[in-house]
């Protein structure tokens, strides 16, 4: 059903260290409007959609949500990886480091792990993709946040294209409305 292609939807390359930001990256990761819960909403709601063509784009939409979950996790391994102990105690990335090293872990970036309670899926058509026009504006309102904190280009880059995914599956779910 899926055909994996093993590069990443848009090139991550960070070359600077960052624990701090990864702090805050990590919640695009596993958090509220992060893309794991996404994926795993979108690919869920397909089982109960009737029609073809929007199972069709639950299904695309659903897969693309995991190559952004892949980024971001290259995201905050880059902006982790070979990490000094000073880092991790000057970063405020103890408490994380405590728990999963440099691991990445799905988590929001408050600490709070992932749950699916953050997720929707009723099996109602009208709910199901208003509930996903909602999920795709916040999460573009996280990579906003994102953007306004971070001062790397590197990871900007790649959250500015992450961004714009986000818009785009938002227009994609809105044509459904109009063609029901």
């Amino acid at each position: 059903m899926f055909v994996y292609e093993k590069k990443l939807q848009y090139p991550v390359r960070v070359k600077n260290c960052n624990p701090k930001l990864a702090a805050v990256i990590i919640s695009q990761y596993g958090g509220p409007d992060g893309e794991l819960g996404a994926s795993l909403r979108y690919l869920s709601q397909r089982y109960a959609m009737p029609y073809p063509e929007l199972k069709g784009l639950l299904t695309d939409i659903g897969t693309e949500e995991l190559g952004h979950l892949e980024m971001v996790g290259t995201l905050v391994h880059q902006l982790t990886r070979n990490l000094n102990e000073d880092q991790i105690r000057t970063a405020g990335f103890d408490a994380y480091f405590v728990d999963h090293t440099t691991g990445v872990y799905p988590q929001f970036a408050s600490g709070y792990p992932w749950s699916a309670s953050t997720m929707q899926v009723t099996g109602d058509i009208i709910a199901d993709l208003t509930e996903n026009l909602a999920a795709e504006q916040k999460a573009r309102l996280t990579y906003d946040n994102i953007l306004r904190l971070s001062d790397d280009p590197d990871v900007n880059n790649v959250i500015r294209f992450l961004r714009e995914r986000e818009i785009v599956h938002f227009q994609r779910f809105g044509e459904t409305n109009q063609s029901r």
